[in-house]
């Protein structure tokens, strides 16, 4: 009973995933992603423009999400979408990537080991 339930509902979800027509991509990619912000009583749009680190659970999943992360100030910045949020209006793939991975968990590593090696230079 609670199994076919849960089943129904994760059809549901995937239904509207599929309707929001989001672009292919995969790790390694360049996405923007617009996201709906509230401030105040009043919406804005911002764009959060990085690489994408990974994909999991699929795109067509209810519990689908893709992790984003960029440089911003000399600081590393991920953020977490879930692919059937509401908050998301867009994603834009910007660039293809080349990547062999499919997930770039690495790359989290590399950038603070070469923060680390600015540092030493000084």
């Amino acid at each position: 009973m609670g199994i076919k339930l849960i089943d129904k509902i994760n059809a549901e979800q995937a239904a509207v995933i599929k309707e929001r027509n989001y672009p292919a991509f995969r790790a390694g990619d360049i996405v923007r992603v617009s996201i709906k912000i509230k401030e105040g009583d009043k919406f804005r749009i911002q764009d959060f423009e990085g690489k994408v680190l990974a994909v999991d659970n699929g795109r067509g999943n209810a519990s689908g999400n893709f992790t984003v992360s960029r440089d911003s100030y000399g600081v590393r910045v991920e953020k977490l979408f879930p692919f059937a949020s509401p908050w998301i209006q867009a994603i834009k793939v910007v660039k293809k990537g080349a990547a062999r991975r499919a997930k770039l968990y690495t790359e989290r590593t590399f950038c603070s080991h070469k923060a680390v090696r600015k540092l030493v230079k000084k």
